[in-house]
């Protein structure tokens, strides 16, 4: 495959790439991943648990397990979380699709609401699902915030080793939130789109725990960093965005010590995602970054014919680990 990413002249606009990477149009068909998945509840420390779906091949024909991350307001059955297990389970990877807290149907498993922050948990579920087959290469892949998620569990192994780790992938990973959250906040359709997820997740989380809950001053917001300024100083422990945003901020020096071999995929006319803090991220030998000319957020489509540059990629970058 070609190393940079030039669609057609038709599908360069980037907030197109980025819409086009959530519509369900691209899953239509035949998907024997999802036929055969099995619901798996994911202990993930301290009482908590996450659901996932786990999609596997017979033995001797699995190349690995690929655990995928969703971004903010995604889930398990997002249309770009689908399509790549699908694009890699059809190359005999095994898929495990994960719901962070609080996304998917699984508002009413954890008391607590979901915090970009919350990466222990997301660890643990990391290593438990790496020793679902310990004796086959283990990978991780997010998106947009699950990138970031997937960023961190790189950086948390560098004291805490997952045995069978080959290798990361973030495709257009959150590096600065608050950078993110005002660049969303400027695009009315993508806007639009997230606030609508958000308030009916909190207000989701608000009807199965009454008493711990009352969200019912966002309806009148119309802006993620307000609402964000409302929800993080009553919510959680920080006192400020700001702080709270530095928690999960990656930016220059974070991954010059990494360990675990990592891909970062990102685009130049991404909407929400900055493209000059990828280029001042500092990074040794373990790291690559790929930043191309086209793709928006979580997009890298073209058309006639149909192909996700990222999914190509992925595999190509996959099918090098052996047993």
């Amino acid at each position: 495959m070609t190393e940079k990413f030039i669609p057609k002249i038709f599908f360069r606009n980037p907030v197109l790439q980025s819409v086009l990477g959530s519509i369900k149009l691209r899953n239509t068909g035949k998907n024997s991943m999802i036929k055969c998945a099995e619901e798996v509840m994911v202990d993930a420390g301290n009482s908590v648990r996450l659901i996932g779906y786990y999609s596997k091949h017979l033995e001797a024909t699995s190349k690995g397990i690929v655990l995928l991350i969703h971004g903010w307001e995604g889930s398990s059955n997002s249309s770009y979380i689908v399509s790549t297990g699908k694009y890699l389970f059809k190359n005999n990877f095994d898929i495990f699709r994960l719901n962070l807290r609080d996304h998917g149907d699984s508002h009413h498993l954890n008391k607590e609401i979901f915090k970009s922050t919350l990466i222990e948990e997301a660890f643990n579920a990391a290593k438990k699902v790496s020793s679902m087959n310990k004796k086959k290469p283990f990978f991780i892949v997010g998106f947009s915030l699950g990138g970031n998620f997937a960023l961190r569990i790189a950086l948390k192994t560098n004291g805490s080793k997952i045995a069978n780790l080959r290798h990361i992938s973030a495709i257009c990973p959150v590096l600065d939130p608050m950078k993110s959250t005002e660049s969303t906040d400027k695009i009315l359709i993508i806007k639009k789109y997230f606030l609508k997820k958000w308030k009916k997740s909190l207000l989701k989380k608000q009807k199965l725990f009454p008493d711990l809950y009352n969200f019912n001053r966002i309806n009148k917001i119309n802006s993620l960093s307000k609402m964000m300024d409302l929800i993080v100083p009553e919510y959680t422990e920080f006192k400020t965005t700001k702080d709270y945003y530095a928690k999960y901020t990656l930016l220059n020096d974070c991954f010059i010590k990494l360990k675990v071999p990592v891909t970062i995929i990102c685009s130049q006319d991404d909407p929400i995602i900055p493209v000059q803090d990828a280029y001042e991220l500092k990074i040794n030998s373990s790291t690559q970054i790929l930043i191309q000319p086209y793709g928006g957020h979580n997009g890298f489509f073209d058309f006639f014919p149909y192909k996700v540059w990222y999914e190509e990629k992925l595999w190509e970058i996959f099918k090098r680990y052996k047993n």
